[in-house]
């Protein structure tokens, strides 16, 4: 699974440098350094295993089942880990080395993966091997995440920080361009099982980009002692911090209700426009290009500021509805591709804004709590969500998502401008309407005047 605000800007050109080449520095400038390339790399073969096996596991309940609700529980159940022990991990990964670390939670989702393709291949599996699959990866998760993403910091350094944290984004959803329609292939042609083959080899690529690292070039964070009430200071931290705690607020509202597209795009498919597996796989592929065009538009912006996370996560609640509501198979496929832009956004601007804010003392329990709210929701949200789909269809379990993610964005929006000190402000401009925040001071001034 996924994935800023205030990065810092790219190095300036040399007086030689064209205007093609700033673009390219300014977008892929972090992969020049060779160990955040190994692991860029490793994870573009391990995401797209990711992705085919979200989509055959989906696939694979729904078929077992035939229930909406059951595809939830899966989610719900890969989720759960995180909501239950994400601080704890978050704590494990300030006190651990990080390569050593992933190397261990990589292997294990990669021996979950070959015992349920062995299950799969051989006949044998039934829902609940896939209820534990699911589980068993949530549990590595746990501590793979919040490592993963602290461990950015340590191969890039504070300069290249947002840049790489955006091509992580974009790694993912090129990913998940290829995962879905790989697996579609896979599911229609030879069966789901292979799917969860591949997916379980293609973790050999990011260990051994682990192993292949020069430790001597990463950048070294003092590991944070073993002591009494570190869960405790990191949830002091944040709570302390409204440029922290708020944006955290807003991805927990939308990693509950507004992303639980296995169970919608699913039900889709099957229910609504009777389009099989190869439409489940196109709707997960359009998003993806969504997502891929947000991603590396995050990668290109200099700084992502809090009203871009607010914009964005109001726009994604709207577009929901709006597809949500789509008469026709088509009309709803294409808005696949303005939701992952929107969604994507909201993601990668929460997610660096946050990690640059934070201290590298403390990274990995404020990700940790990140990654709780933003993926810990879902084992909340999903049964939810899947319960009032089966209830009362698809369209209205759509609506219900959109709705949430669009109310939430516009109250912590409101939220945020009080904090601030800032007003709507809404005139012309060279004869144009214009609408911005601006200080109360000087709309204060403005009316004086």
């Amino acid at each position: 699974m996924s994935t800023g605000s205030g990065t810092p800007s790219a190095p300036a050109p040399t007086a030689t440098t064209t205007p093609d080449s700033r673009k390219t520095s300014s977008m892929f400038s972090s992969l020049r350094i060779r160990n955040y390339r190994l692991f860029f790399l490793g994870q573009v073969v391990s995401n797209t295993g990711t992705w085919m096996q979200r989509i055959a596991q989906d696939w694979l309940v729904l078929s077992l089942t035939g229930s909406s609700a059951a595809v939830g529980v899966t989610t719900a159940l890969q989720f759960l880990p995180m909501l239950l022990f994400g601080l704890y991990g978050g704590v494990l990964v300030d006190r651990l080395p990080k390569r050593p670390t992933l190397l261990v939670t990589q292997s294990s989702m990669a021996l979950s993966g070959l015992a349920l393709a062995a299950l799969t291949l051989s006949g044998h599996v039934q829902v609940w091997h896939v209820y534990l699959a699911a589980f068993a990866v949530g549990l590595a998760t746990v501590v793979d995440n919040p490592a993963r993403q602290s461990f950015v910091s340590e191969m890039v350094g504070p300069e290249q920080l947002q840049n790489a944290v955006s091509l992580n984004s974009a790694n993912f959803q090129s990913a998940r361009l290829i995962g879905p329609a790989v697996a579609g292939l896979m599911i229609t042609g030879v069966g789901t099982g292979w799917a969860f083959l591949a997916n379980g080899l293609s973790f050999a690529a990011p260990i051994a980009g682990l192993l292949l690292m020069r430790a001597r070039e990463l950048h070294v964070v003092e590991r944070t002692p073993r002591g009494k009430g570190q869960l405790r200071e990191g949830l002091q931290y944040v709570a302390g911090r409204p440029d922290l705690i708020w944006p955290i607020v807003l991805v927990g509202f939308i990693g509950t209700f507004g992303f639980n597209f296995p169970v919608w795009l699913s039900a889709y498919a099957q229910h609504v426009f009777h389009a099989g597996a190869g439409g489940y796989s196109l709707f997960n592929t359009l998003m993806a290009v969504g997502s891929l065009v947000g991603a590396l538009l995050a990668a290109r912006r200099g700084t992502a500021r809090l009203r871009v996370l607010i914009a964005a996560a109001l726009a994604f609640g709207a577009l929901e509805i709006v597809a949500a509501l789509a008469p026709s198979y088509w009309l709803f496929a294409l808005l696949m591709v303005p939701i992952g832009v929107f969604g994507l956004t909201v993601n990668v601007t929460a997610n660096t804004s946050v990690q640059m804010a934070t201290d590298p003392a403390m990274r990995g329990r404020v990700m940790a709590l990140f990654m709780m709210v933003f993926m810990g929701g879902t084992p909340l949200g999903a049964p939810v969500v899947g319960w009032v789909t089966d209830t009362y269809g698809p369209r209205v379990g759509f609506v219900l998502g959109g709705a949430v993610s669009a109310a939430a964005a516009a109250t912590i929006g409101l939220v945020l401008t009080r904090i601030g000190g800032l007003r709507l402000s809404v005139g012309w401009h060279h004869g144009h309407p214009r609408v911005r925040f601006v200080p109360r001071e000087r709309e204060e001034l403005a009316a004086a005047a």
